[in-house]
């Protein structure tokens, strides 16, 4: 089972024959998952736009309601960007949500923030290291396992991202893929793709320009209309299915 934002939703990762219309890392890594025993389920209960609160109050019930074995919560992302965020409260809560998934029989994969801190959101280094470093001591209560994204600097290079700067792009959910399987020790045969020479869109003025207007403009719209990107926007598989 998979519970978070856009991330785990498959936001960047573009495929109009999934539900969605996204594939994304869980999906690429449930794939995996599924050649490994003939009776396995995935559910991914992910929604773009949602904040720590939010993923928590719909997804998890939903997804602890399924007794999954393996559970993977992700988010924060959407918390670490507001003007102002109680990180202490947003780790409380996702402490008590992963023991309520261990106490149930569920192994409980947690994520850090990592590339963001980089790019455009350099600003938020500080923010996010302290989540990140919160965050471990709920894997070290827990016995949980971590995908930590901090220190994997090969995810700081731009040709893994979308052009917003904020989602993965399908080179970058493959590579998180693979980071997801090799955290959990999961043999596998996913190999490494190689990176386009040059990145769209470049790095200059006209660049950053084009950048503002499309994405933080209607951003900062967003923010202040109180309206979010996952309006309207249903589980892209809300129940235990093969894939």
């Amino acid at each position: 089972m998979a519970i978070g934002d856009s991330w785990t939703e498959g936001v960047g990762d573009p495929d109009p024959t999934r539900p969605n219309g996204l594939r994304g890392w869980a999906d690429r890594v449930a794939e995996v998952l599924a050649t490994r025993s003939a009776d396995f389920g995935y559910a991914n209960f992910a929604i773009r736009g949602r904040r720590v609160g939010e993923i928590l109050d719909e997804q998890l019930d939903p997804a602890l309601a399924l007794d999954p074995d393996l559970l993977t919560i992700q988010g924060a992302g959407n918390d670490l960007l507001r003007a102002t965020v109680d990180i202490d409260a947003l780790v409380e809560a996702i402490d008590a949500a992963v023991a309520r998934a261990t106490a149930g029989g569920a192994r409980v994969v947690l994520f850090t923030h990592g590339a963001a801190a980089s790019g455009p959101f350099r600003a938020l280094r500080g923010r996010i290291a302290i989540f990140n470093e919160l965050l471990r001591e709920v894997v070290d209560t827990h016995d949980a396992v971590l995908v930590d994204n901090w220190r994997l600097r090969e995810a700081r290079d731009p040709r893994y991202w979308d052009a917003d700067r904020v989602h993965l792009s399908p080179l970058g959910h493959h590579r998180a893929a693979m980071h997801v399987l090799d955290t959990l020790d999961v043999v596998h045969d996913v190999e490494a793709w190689d990176l386009p020479e040059t990145t769209a869109g470049g790095d200059g003025l006209r660049a950053q320009l084009e950048w503002t207007r499309t994405f933080v403009g209607p951003w900062l719209l967003r923010r202040v209309t109180g309206r979010s990107t996952g309006d309207g926007v249903t589980p892209k598989r809300p129940s235990l299915a093969t894939i």
